[in-house]
């Protein structure tokens, strides 16, 4: 058997938030594949998901730490969070380096999924009030991250080389999904529609879906793959170390347990 903590447990009533927060959350990253209407109702229906999205995540985070954080979990979400949110800047400006994801993967790993999903969030929002990034971007990407600590959270259980090779799998394809999802929201906005590459009102779902495909291998592709070969390389080199660290830790913290699985 191997334990288990959630540093953030997720009760039943939370967990149905988060389901219905995501299911909305994914609406707002994939309105130009959903929403069809042209002219007026299509801008208000871009502006209604651009609005809700904020309040979505302000929702999910009120509903998870309200009275399941203490001040133990606080604490460490406060250094991962700090420690992500320092480190970011570092890979600014350098084609596809990332330096933060590693560490929501290994913190999510560690301390469960709804630490994962805070982390992954604050971490975000913290980095953007150091860098400047407050734009109606970030809570896209605040949602996104919360979603890679989130899914560190409930990958299976097992330990030694398959951990490591399971981590730097995820961690990868989180990398390259994180990518594909900021592009998706704004897609439509960043390119005229004299090309093909362009979202087209109206278009059948699979049309549209091509061109975004097409769209993100020319313009970003790079980008991500680099992201994702940093994010695996982080994990390979200081994954566990930094594993150790945080497992020591949450025993010294007692958190609370999560149901011990098979692995």
């Amino acid at each position: 058997m191997i334990a288990r903590v959630s540093a953030v447990p997720i009760p039943a009533r939370s967990a149905l938030v988060l389901a219905l927060a995501s299911v909305a959350g994914g609406a707002a990253f994939a309105w130009p594949l959903l929403v069809r209407a042209p002219g007026d109702a299509r801008v208000e229906s871009i502006l209604m998901f651009v609005a809700v999205l904020p309040v979505l995540v302000v929702v999910v985070l009120v509903e998870l730490t309200a009275g399941h954080l203490d001040a133990r979990a606080l604490a460490m979400l406060g250094v991962l969070a700090a420690l992500g949110a320092a480190v970011r800047p570092l890979g600014a400006g350098a084609a596809g380096i990332e330096t933060t994801f590693a560490l929501l993967v290994l913190g999510g790993r560690v301390y469960g999924p709804g630490f994962g999903l805070v982390l992954g969030a604050v971490t975000m929002f913290a980095s953007a009030l150091l860098t400047g990034g407050v734009g109606p971007w970030l809570p896209f990407q605040m949602l996104a991250a919360g979603w890679i600590g989130l899914g560190a959270g409930l990958l299976p259980a097992v330990r030694g080389r398959g951990e490591l090779v399971l981590l730097v799998t995820y961690g990868a394809l989180a990398a390259l999904a994180f990518g594909l999802a900021m592009n998706l929201w704004f897609w439509p906005f960043a390119v005229g529609l004299d090309t093909g590459l362009s979202h087209l009102p109206g278009a059948p779902l699979l049309d549209n879906l091509g061109r975004f495909l097409a769209f993100s291998a020319v313009t970003s592709l790079g980008w991500d793959i680099g992201r994702a070969v940093t994010t695996g390389a982080l994990i390979v080199l200081a994954g566990p170390a930094i594993l150790g660290a945080l497992r020591r830790a949450a025993r010294r913290a007692a958190f609370n347990p999560a149901p011990s699985v098979r692995g």
